[in-house]
């Protein structure tokens, strides 16, 4: 199993939006190295961190499970999204996307500054400098220890 961390925008899509609708596609992603997580690396049964950015405050909202490993990123077919890519063809496809279903909501998100604080974490993918990747790998370690103080 591999741990994941998956950034959000809470006013695009929030963990509690993921709790209302149980299950969703995670779409959009339009960076290479990310999509290659999403193409090659997240595999069915993956956890993962559900991080909101651009909130206040920013941090670890809760955890998701990968439910269905990469595939086409239908979004970036449609004119009429605003994910489009002209250059991506299904029969070529550029970018993909994985399923993913609610596991948790921490009764406290597990903040930025508490990661930045906690040395054990110190590591991690989301603090080293201009990482600014929506779909990074975490350890075991750094998940379980994200894991606990998010309770």
């Amino acid at each position: 199993m591999n741990y994941w961390l998956f950034k959000s925008e809470p006013g695009a899509y929030s963990i509690d939006d993921l709790a209302k609708e149980k299950k969703t596609f995670w779409d959009g992603v339009r960076n290479y190295q990310a999509r290659n997580f999403l193409r090659d690396g997240v595999k069915k049964g993956d956890q993962v961190l559900f991080y909101h950015s651009n909130s206040e405050p920013n941090g670890i909202y809760g955890i998701a499970e990968i439910v269905k490993e990469g595939y086409p990123d239908h979004t970036a077919f449609d004119p009429e999204s605003h994910h489009f890519d002209p250059k991506s063809k299904p029969q070529n496809p550029a970018w993909f996307m994985v399923d993913i279903t609610f596991v948790k909501k921490f009764s406290t998100p597990v903040t930025l500054e508490e990661i930045k604080a906690n040395p054990k974490l110190q590591e991690m993918k989301l603090l080293q400098r201009g990482n600014r990747l929506s779909i990074q790998p975490v350890t075991k370690e750094e998940f379980s220890i994200i894991v606990s103080s998010g309770k």
